[in-house]
């Protein structure tokens, strides 16, 4: 580990009702979370809500997490398997 890496990135994906996934990094996935849900967080996730989180990863150097979350935005079949895991632990309403 190079000296001075800070480690301090997470990756996170969230679900929506509707099953819709968005990935992001951050340092405190929990009041990232909350931006997210108040219409605060990224334009995509504006009206979408409420979400929840479905996965996080780390922690880890800002660029290994801006890497990670490249591969998972690109790995559609790991979205999937965080979705029916989702739906299987979902409690009905």
């Amino acid at each position: 580990m190079r000296q001075g890496l800070q480690l301090d990135w997470f990756v996170y994906v969230l679900l929506n009702a509707d099953g819709v996934s968005y990935t992001g990094i951050a340092k405190d996935v929990a009041v990232r979370l909350e931006k997210h849900n108040v219409g605060a967080g990224a334009r995509f996730t504006r009206g979408r809500g409420p979400w929840r989180t479905a996965h996080v990863e780390g922690p880890m150097a800002h660029g290994d997490a801006l890497r990670r979350e490249l591969a998972i935005k690109r790995d559609s079949a790991f979205k999937a398997r965080l979705k029916s895991q989702a739906l299987a632990t979902a409690t009905p309403t």
